[in-house]
């Protein structure tokens, strides 16, 4: 039997589909990250199941237990909380192992926060990326949102509600009037959707909101500044001859001028 990952809800455990509903009642194992949070969606829907912790503390272990399940035919059907596993979530470790195996995958698609808050927002294009997780650390932060500057197309990411505020600081410090949306609590009672420029969200969401957060950044045409990644690069020069170290300098001529801190310390070697 190949093994199944599902799609499950997002937010409302009525967007579930059929297909993802029908495998996990002919399921001998469904493996899910919480437990007790698949339990609701299944008793939702009136489905009686075995249920097999799978999260990435005990992902490597389980993933070798699961081998033996499906190598003996039985049929294993994995979500995770929320969208497709794998993405973002536990189990790509499991669907490499059990396709190097040699052994059938079948994906169940059903509910994306990507796509969902894509569209959401009105911010939609040709093309756009999803970036997974915003980094943790400000100097990766304040990397990353020089970098975005100059990408022209849209960017999905998710966000921590606590984490929300210094994370629209820093984007905002780079493209200001960005366009962008913060999608909250999607398809929740309480869902909301944020639209304006960066500047503007990033005041607005001075203190972490509630609930789960998708952050959506537009379609961007920055203007070019000729030659401004030389002028910055020459400034780091003339600050590191005057007695500032290299690093300092960088992170310096980075925040006044956007360009990536990665790109100017390679330039001014």
């Amino acid at each position: 039997m190949p093994l199944a990952v599902c799609a499950t809800p997002i937010g409302n455990l009525d967007d579930v589909t059929l297909r993802v509903l029908a495998e996990l009642r002919e399921a001998d194992v469904v493996l899910c990250e919480d437990t007790r949070r698949t339990r609701i969606l299944l008793d939702r829907h009136g489905i009686s199941a075995t249920l097999v912790s799978f999260h990435r503390h005990n992902e490597a272990a389980r993933t070798r237990e699961v081998l033996v399940r499906l190598g003996k035919g039985e049929r294993v059907a994995l979500v995770s909380d929320a969208g497709l596993p794998g993405v973002n979530d536990p189990g790509a470790r499991l669907i490499v192992a059990a396709l190097d195996a040699g052994g059938p995958v079948t994906v169940l698609p059903g509910a994306s926060a990507v796509e969902t808050a894509l569209v959401a927002s009105g911010l939609l294009g040709d093309r756009y990326e999803f970036l997974g997780y915003l980094p943790r650390r400000p100097s990766e932060l304040d990397a990353l949102a020089g970098e975005l500057d100059r990408l022209p197309h849209a960017v999905v990411a998710f966000e921590s509600p606590r984490r929300l505020p210094r994370s629209l600081a820093a984007l905002a410090a780079a493209s200001p009037e960005r366009p962008a949306a913060v999608c909250r609590e999607l398809t929740k009672r309480f869902e909301e959707v944020a639209r304006g420029t960066l500047a503007e969200l990033a005041a607005r969401f001075r203190e972490p909101p509630r609930g789960e957060v998708t952050l959506v950044l537009g379609h961007w045409e920055r203007a070019a500044e000729d030659g401004a990644g030389e002028r910055a690069t020459a400034a780091i020069g003339e600050l590191v001859a005057a007695g500032i170290g290299r690093r300092q300098a960088v992170d310096l001529v980075s925040r006044l001028t956007g360009v990536a801190r990665n790109e100017l310390y390679r330039g001014s070697l």
